[in-house]
């Protein structure tokens, strides 16, 4: 079945908490096109029968059935309400067979215990809130449960911790899918501060940041940026903070989550990410652009930070590019489906 490549669907269980079930919602289901993101179709999907109560007591209507899920390309499982009790069946039959279509699944927090009953984590290594993780260890054992990381991207599924880590992974895989720029103009937009990377602890050890802390680092990030080709290195940021060294990476942490160095080779990647979405120059050009002394560098963070090479990369964007045209013709031209569903 032919899915809409910009449809996602959020699947809603009653008492699931509010805060991750509105994470994916935030994302998807704002019109940011003028800022350069893509025109999501967010489909609030009821994951079950019956009202649905969330945080607060508050009672939610999903315009959705399961049935959507067989037109969306993104399916996230933002929470669930108890671990203890094992989801609705026709919701499972639903997941499976919308991942055998093509789907990527995402969950957040609980909602990977809605994930592992579909029998979707079995073999793989995935990620819940670090509170949670000894359960699903322990009633899903062919699941290879890791509690340190953000998020682990499996290609076909996404699992992630919970709260700021749901955010973190779906600007993730907003740049896997449509590209760094995309997921770049959502961030600014949601005042995101700079996205973290999955491997990245979920818990941080050290001094809380200093008072305004963004702000105090704001006109560093930006001469990174600015200057992203040239030869900068951590020694030369920290004299333009006017901080030592040492006193630089620990406060820096603390407002960004990652060490300077892990920030810029990020920036590097990031920046090299847009050319190759952009542009057809050759690798070499693009990496001395990006601030790497050349290809097999660029190569090499790539893959330590997106799991794949630049080529690949360019490919896939160049793929996802060429089946949002299809889809957008046999719309214009066609039957449209999704909105017949609505």
């Amino acid at each position: 079945m032919d899915r809409d490549p910009e449809a996602v669907a959020v699947v809603i269980f009653d008492r699931a908490p509010l805060f991750e079930t509105s994470v994916p919602m935030s994302v998807f289901g704002m019109d940011r096109s003028a800022s350069g993101a893509p025109r999501f179709r967010l489909l609030a999907v009821a994951g079950e029968e019956g009202p649905i109560t969330t945080t607060g007591d508050l009672v939610v209507s999903a315009p959705h059935g399961l049935d959507a899920l067989e037109l969306a390309s993104i399916i996230v499982l933002p929470s669930w309400r108890n671990t203890a009790e094992r989801p609705p069946e026709r919701a499972l039959a639903a997941i499976r067979a919308a991942h055998a279509g093509g789907a990527t699944i995402v969950s957040f927090c609980l909602g990977g215990f809605v994930l592992a009953a579909t029998g979707l984590l079995d073999g793989r290594r995935a990620v819940t809130h670090w509170f949670h993780a000894p359960t699903l260890a322990a009633m899903y054992p062919r699941v290879t449960v890791d509690s340190d990381v953000l998020f682990i991207d499996d290609g076909d599924v996404i699992t992630s911790a919970g709260t700021g880590a749901a955010l973190d992974a779906c600007l993730h895989l907003v740049s896997r899918t449509w590209g760094a720029k995309a997921s770049a103009a959502i961030s600014r937009r949601m005042a995101m501060p700079p996205r973290r990377q999955g491997a990245q602890a979920q818990s941080l050890q050290g001094e809380l940041p200093l008072p305004r802390p963004v702000e105090k680092f704001a006109d560093v990030m930006a001469f990174a940026v600015e200057h992203i080709a040239d030869p900068v290195d951590v020694d030369l940021l920290a004299r333009k903070a006017m901080m030592s060294r040492r006193t630089f990476d620990r406060q820096f942490r603390c407002v960004a989550g990652i060490s300077p160095m892990q920030w810029l080779l990020h920036q590097r990647v990031l920046f090299a990410q847009r050319l190759l979405e952009e542009s057809d120059q050759p690798i070499d050009s693009i990496a001395r652009q990006s601030g790497f002394t050349n290809g097999i560098a660029l190569r090499r963070h790539f893959q330590r930070h997106l799991g794949t090479s630049p080529l690949r990369y360019r490919l896939n964007a160049q793929s996802a590019l060429a089946a949002r045209q299809r889809h957008q013709y046999r719309s214009d031209h066609g039957t449209d489906r999704l909105r017949d569903a609505q």
